[in-house]
């Protein structure tokens, strides 16, 4: 339980999510954005008209030329469809979800095809927790159940709802109009 439990939570009570791996997903499937220019950088890693991310893995992963113009292709992309998002929804707050190390070692290594070497190359390309932590105005920490960690999100909406003018609170407005 992790990103993706928290945005279903935040999104179960009508609180728009944007989800910078769901937006990558986008991208890299037929007909998204990223296709065209991943493919000319990496000809191997489009299959059926999308980029398949384990082929696309095998060209990065260990190659810090290759994963600098992966970035510089992808980041951009991303960054769009961000700047998009907060205009259309309006941006008050940045929530973090985090958990202990450990867990979160322990999570991701349980993924289909992922290694100790492809795990230490993501985390030395990300924000470390910590830093991400402090910036952020909230953290939901999911280093507990997910009943306490939808109490959490519960909590966190009550209190958005309690801010005059958040986006936060304008969407649950519209939410309960309909």
């Amino acid at each position: 339980m992790g990103k993706s439990t928290v945005s279903a939570f935040f999104k179960q009570q009508g609180v728009p999510v944007l989800c910078a791996d769901e937006v990558v997903h986008k991208l890299y499937s037929a007909g998204g954005a990223a296709v065209a220019p991943v493919g000319a950088a990496f000809p191997s890693a489009v299959v059926d008209g999308a980029i398949d991310r384990a082929a696309l893995s095998k060209c990065v992963v260990g190659n810090e030329a290759a994963m600098k113009q992966l970035e510089g292709i992808v980041h951009p992309l991303v960054e769009q469809e961000r700047k998009q998002f907060i205009a259309e929804q309006g941006l008050d707050a940045v929530a973090v979800v985090s958990a202990p190390a450990e867990q979160q070692r322990q999570r991701v290594m349980a993924r289909p095809g992922m290694t100790a070497d492809k795990l230490e190359a993501i985390l030395a390309r990300q924000v470390p927790d910590a830093e991400k932590r402090r910036l952020a105005d909230f953290v939901l920490d999911t280093g507990c159940s997910m009943q306490q960690t939808e109490q959490q999100v519960l909590q966190l909406i009550a209190a958005l709802q309690g801010r005059q003018g958040t986006a936060a609170a304008r969407a649950l407005g519209r939410a309960a109009e309909q």
